[in-house]
């Protein structure tokens, strides 16, 4: 199943990078062959290579990783994490917490939160890909993220059922706070996260993560 409705059939490298977000052309492996791959590949690719491939239309495309992006999710999934786990609201799972959206799409978020209700019979997962649509899903952008790629991401992610969805961005310290339907809403440094619908009572201000990446050695 693709979440691209009527795709157009690709013919040339350009189609599958138009396809794809205009992803840079590093990030798109070519063993398995595009358009041939599987979720099998994704899981052979981790354990053999220790690298962390999403699947998209049959492509493994490489996940970006950044050290400022890593202590952004971790910071972000730990204070989700500390407001989930003591009331038992689901679980939050980290920048390698692989997911299948749709039969033939897996995506890996920077964060996910998963409430109770949405895991199959209540159970934690054990299959390396589970079936898991999140409530909320954080993706902290980094420099080889596009545009285009992270618009498909927002329809996927709305169309499979996402909730919340943030786009944390590190240099510009802002965070894009969507939800479907409603317009996006730019948060700064003054500003505070909120868990709205999903997490009602949750709040994280932002001065406070962004500080996570001004630390120093203590004098």
């Amino acid at each position: 199943m693709s979440t691209v409705q009527n795709p157009a059939p690709i013919r040339t490298l350009a189609d599958l990078l138009q396809r794809l977000g205009g992803v840079p052309l590093d990030r798109i492996r070519f063993q398995p062959s595009p358009g041939t791959a599987t979720e099998r590949d994704v899981v052979e690719v981790q354990t053999r290579e220790g690298l962390l491939c999403e699947l998209v239309d049959g492509v493994l495309v490489e996940k970006t990783v950044g050290f400022t992006e890593s202590v952004m999710a971790v910071a972000i999934s730990g204070y989700l994490r500390n407001f989930v786990r003591p009331r038992k609201l689901g679980i939050v799972s980290g920048a390698d917490g692989v997911a299948r959206l749709f039969p033939g799409l897996v995506r890996i978020p920077d964060v996910a939160f998963v409430s109770w209700g949405r895991v199959p019979g209540g159970v934690f997962p054990r299959d390396p890909i589970p079936d898991l649509v999140p409530d909320l899903v954080v993706e902290v952008l980094s420099e080889g993220n596009t545009p285009a790629e992270m618009a498909r991401k927002r329809t996927e992610c709305f169309t499979a059922g996402v909730r919340i969805l943030w786009l944390v961005d590190p240099r510009a310290r802002t965070v894009v706070v969507d939800t479907a339907p409603g317009p996006a809403r730019t948060l700064r440094e003054s500003d505070a996260l909120d868990g709205g619908d999903v997490l009602p009572g949750f709040t994280l201000p932002l001065r406070e993560l962004f500080s996570e990446i001004d630390e120093k050695a203590a004098k």
